[in-house]
Order: C-alpha cells, then sequence, then structure tokens
C-alpha cells in the first residue's frame, strides 16, 4: 500500500519489519512438463537451464514489444529507474517458467 502510494520510506520500513518477523513473500511459480513439476522464483539465478531461459524469455519479450506490448511499470511497486521495473517485470516468475 505505502509503495502504491510512492512514500519508498514506509514500504521500506515495513519490508523491514516483515524481514526481522521472518515473513518471506517470494513471487513463484510452477508448470508441469510430462509429469514433471519444476519451480521458479522471480528473477532465478539458480535454475540449472538459467542461460537458457534467460535466451528465450529474451526472444520473446522482443517479439511481444514489437507486437506492440508495453510493459506497465505502474505494477512495480519499488522506488527503480523506469528501465529496471520493465527489467524485473521482464524476469518475473512466471514468465520465467513459460521461457
Amino acid at each position: 500500500i505505502y509503495a502504491a502510494a510512492g512514500k519508498w520510506n514506509d514500504a521500506v520500513n515495513v519490508r523491514k519489519v516483515m524481514k526481522d518477523w521472518g515473513i518471506k513473500k517470494p513471487g513463484c511459480s510452477h508448470i508441469q512438463v510430462k509429469n514433471v513439476v519444476y519451480g521458479f522464483v522471480a528473477g532465478d539465478a539458480f535454475h540449472p537451464q538459467k542461460e537458457e531461459i534467460r535466451a528465450e524469455l529474451q526472444r520473446l519479450c522482443r517479439l511481444m514489444e514489437k507486437a506492440g506490448y508495453i510493459p506497465d511499470t505502474k505494477a512495480v511497486l519499488c522506488d527503480l529507474e523506469e528501465v529496471n521495473k520493465e527489467d524485473m517485470l521482464c524476469y518475473h516468475s512466471e514468465k520465467l517458467a513459460i521461457a
């Protein structure tokens, strides 16, 4: 709520309290392929096929942009530059799962 209102200091304080209390809420998506379930976390850097997944995701993002897709960076509730928000949207867990 604070982030959506642009109250970044308050948002940081709430996230700190959540971390101190051990509350975690990572973005996670799952996909089943040939009866095997694969899990992905937003910005996943540990998947064994991370390079291939990122390359495919970049290819798909370029295709989406050619088709007219414009990322809705208002959905990124972090105090970041616009280009960083677009990167965050590109590497959401559900997009990693699809790639």
